[in-house]
């Protein structure tokens, strides 16, 4: 296992022109890694990572399609080439690597399983791929009962060469090396833990999404890499089966402790999986947290709305020192903790961010929102109202001016009642409108 330490990478492809690419020169390559700048003719994908990934840590990347967390994992893999930075797995500076020389296994979104491969041959692929290192591992597996063939000392070529030659024939006619016991014994190993082992004879063709999925994860985990990279491979799935195999996924992770970048647009799936969050958009990483801390303390606008479901509220507030905030609708005082963070703001506009939930039905006052109810979402176990401020043509924060609340599910709500929302004034968020920075 190993730590992935990821120093001040930049990817840019080169824009197309006249129906031609404008490459990037060696010259210009090396000017961008010492500038820190783009050049004219590319277009820039990911800009200024950093991000140190520890050893045994199972660290997501999450942000809206098109963000640059599926290019930052291809990089990590070996799939692109960097323009500029530097990427190390453990001591090693792998920039130069091709990927079979990185000790990384990816799982795709698409599985990609060799459909003319049975499981057990997909799941030993990349073991048979390897150089000599499983001979060494021969000696342990050579006392196995299944499939005892008697070894002689032949090169490793020529071992090779007839395990691939015996290998469509009977299984009483198959020859296997040691290399290939102690392959086998490994792929047993894998098939068990994730249940697959009943399944290893079979083909693609034959196999449910959620099989699919558990065989190329044990393709990845044959290997014992230093490092897991996951590219969205639950998004094939259904919700339910979606829900079963993500649990799956971090219990073993836990249980073989190896280091993980997992890819996902899913912000649930972030939330529920990984031990720290990078948040990213626009080809930069907006924060790095634990799930709870993104939620709780998000570093910006862009995090605040883009973690939790549904996402926070925003609504434009005047400040007038020292603990007063208004709209035209409510005003209220918040406490005095707030008196430093909000004196350089006297006499302007912040943006007022609370979740749906801190929003909770009371009765008029001047600190309350008064609200019309727009729609109503009955889930059974909670209810969501989706409601607009009275006399209130726009929040700033959505474009249709509308709120979300979250409210007990045994309360009775009709469409187009008037109601009275209260904050929880220990929840709330403020937003400088111009840099989308929280105020602490």
């Amino acid at each position: 296992m190993a730590q992935v330490v990821i120093e001040n990478i930049y990817k840019s492809f080169p824009r197309r022109q006249e129906g031609k690419a404008n490459r990037l020169t060696p010259t210009s390559e090396e000017n961008l890694k010492e500038s820190g700048s783009e050049p004219s003719s590319a277009v820039s994908v990911l800009r200024r990572i950093n991000l140190a990934i520890h050893d045994g840590e199972f660290m997501v990347l999450v942000g809206p399609s098109g963000c640059g967390k599926s290019t930052l994992l291809r990089l990590i893999a070996g799939l692109e080439s960097i323009t500029g930075g530097n990427i190390w797995v453990g001591d090693r500076l792998i920039n130069d690597l091709p990927p079979k020389q990185r000790d990384i296994a990816m799982v795709f979104q698409s599985y990609a399983l060799y459909p003319h491969m049975t499981v057990y041959d997909n799941l030993a692929f990349g073991l048979r791929r390897s150089s000599g290192e499983w001979r060494a591992a021969a000696q342990e597996a050579a006392g196995a009962e299944s499939y005892t063939k008697t070894t002689t000392q032949r090169p490793l070529w020529a071992e090779r060469a007839l395990v691939g030659l015996t290998r469509s024939l009977p299984q009483g006619l198959q020859y296997w090396s040691a290399e290939e016991r102690a392959i086998a014994q490994r792929v047993a190993t894998v098939a068990q833990m994730l249940q697959i082992d009943a399944l290893l004879d079979r083909y693609p063709k034959q196999l449910s999404g959620g099989q699919k999925q558990r065989v190329a994860l044990g393709r990845a985990m044959a290997r014992d890499p230093q490092v897991f990279l996951m590219d969205e491979p639950l998004s094939n799935l259904d919700a339910k089966l979606r829900n079963e195999t993500r649990t799956q996924i971090v219990n073993l992770q836990r249980k073989l402790g190896t280091t993980t970048v997992y890819v996902t647009h899913d912000q649930t799936e972030a939330m529920t999986m990984g031990d720290r969050i990078a948040v990213m958009n626009a080809g930069q990483i907006q924060q790095i947290a634990s799930p709870l801390e993104l939620y709780n303390r998000p570093a910006n606008r862009f995090v605040a709305e883009f973690i939790g479901s549904p996402p926070m509220n925003f609504i434009p507030v005047q400040v007038k020192a020292p603990l007063l905030i208004q709209h035209p609708q409510f005003r209220m005082t918040l406490p005095e903790s707030w008196e430093a963070a909000l004196k350089p703001y006297d006499g302007r506009s912040l943006i007022l961010g609370i979740r749906p939930e801190h929003l909770s039905v009371s009765l008029p006052a001047p600190k309350n929102l008064p609200v019309q109810v727009n729609h109503i979402e009955a889930l059974g176990s909670e209810t969501f109202l989706t409601v607009s401020l009275t006399e209130s043509t726009s929040s700033e924060g959505r474009s249709d001016g509308l709120l979300q609340a979250r409210i007990e599910p045994d309360r009775t709500v009709t469409l187009g009642e008037t109601l009275w929302l209260s904050v929880a004034i220990d929840k709330i968020h403020l937003f400088d409108p111009k840099t989308t920075v929280r105020i602490a």
